[in-house]
């Protein structure tokens, strides 16, 4: 190692006034005790994005900012979700440091780990994952729905770590791979995992959240499991097929069946069992069609190529 290298905090920001002076205070004393042990350089930095807040989330940024060179930030032209916020953090500070880590400004993730990450970078690894030890202080709800979320994207195949979220550091070289990506459909715990370079994980607990409120409810968290699957397997659409061929191997024993009661000469009676024959084959038809349309949805979407953010202000001292 020849001298201390750049970190740069990277957190995106929606509707966070209630905790934002908080977590500046107490990122800044972290940053501050880094560079002090010479474990850091002193050009790293704290980088807020703001994802088209709609409280005073931005003049808290451009507060400190001025206030202090220590902080930065960019203010995307609207709101593009917490994926692409993280991104345009990421990317924008891919040019000024060794390396970035991303966390959420709520500060659930325990920032004293922040040591073991620069550490493991150290030793060579140019990913590290921030991974929950335990869910202790879940209600059985959110830890069932958690651990679910992680288990089923794990049985469609997507390479995913286990119960990591977002908080993690990238090198520079790890930065300049996540690049590479183009997909407009971003779910980056599926995507950093394919970059492929010496990576390990830190463990630590989850603290409650001080202020505020959770930016990812049950429907966001449903939501980004859709897209982790469908951005990443191609097993919901095999499935269909397979229960296409079941359907259809059923009717062929009912259609024998049928007829070697009809060649017996008995009534074949049963109005309540074709009804419920017709009404599920037609939900499993209109499923398969939601589930092949969802794929073509996201192709409409990739092949536009749109910009995935906009960049409105940056705020570099």
């Amino acid at each position: 190692m020849k001298g201390p290298k750049t970190l740069y905090l990277v957190i995106p920001c929606y509707n966070e006034e209630q905790v934002l002076n908080i977590t500046a205070e107490t990122l800044k004393d972290k940053i501050e005790n880094l560079k002090e042990r010479n474990i850091i350089s002193k050009e790293s930095r704290i980088l807020f994005v703001n994802d088209g807040s709609k409280d005073q989330t931005w003049s808290i940024i451009e507060r400190l900012c001025n206030k202090n060179s220590l902080y930065q930030g960019i203010k995307l032209s609207r709101n593009e979700g917490h994926q692409n916020a993280v991104l345009a953090g990421l990317m924008t500070a891919k040019a000024y440091c060794d390396m970035a880590i991303s966390l959420d400004a709520d500060l659930q993730d325990d920032i004293d780990v922040i040591d073991q990450f620069v550490d493991e970078y150290y030793d060579g690894n140019d990913i590290v994952y921030g991974v929950r030890s335990k869910r202790d202080a879940d209600t059985f709800f959110k830890r069932f729905s958690a651990e679910s979320f992680y288990k089923l994207l794990k049985s469609f195949g997507v390479e995913i770590v286990y119960n990591h979220a977002d908080y993690r550091l990238m090198s520079k070289r790890a930065l300049e791979g996540l690049a590479q990506f183009k997909e407009v459909n971003l779910f980056l715990r599926g995507i950093v995992p394919l970059i492929g370079y010496p990576s390990s994980v830190v463990t630590y607990e989850r603290h409650e959240r001080f202020a505020g409120e959770s930016k990812y409810p049950l429907k966001k968290m449903l939501s980004l499991a859709f897209d982790g699957i469908t951005s990443f397997s191609i097993k919901p659409i095999r499935m269909i097929s397979i229960v296409g061929v079941v359907s259809f191997l059923v009717s062929v024993g009912i259609l024998v069946y049928s007829l070697i009661m009809n060649y017996l000469g008995q009534t074949i009676t049963g109005w309540t069992s074709l009804a419920c024959s017709i009404w599920a084959l037609g939900g499993v038809q209109l499923l398969a069609i939601g589930i092949i349309g969802e794929y073509i949805g996201k192709i409409y979407n990739e092949t536009k190529e749109r910009p995935k953010y906009f960049i409105e202000t940056f705020l570099k001292n």
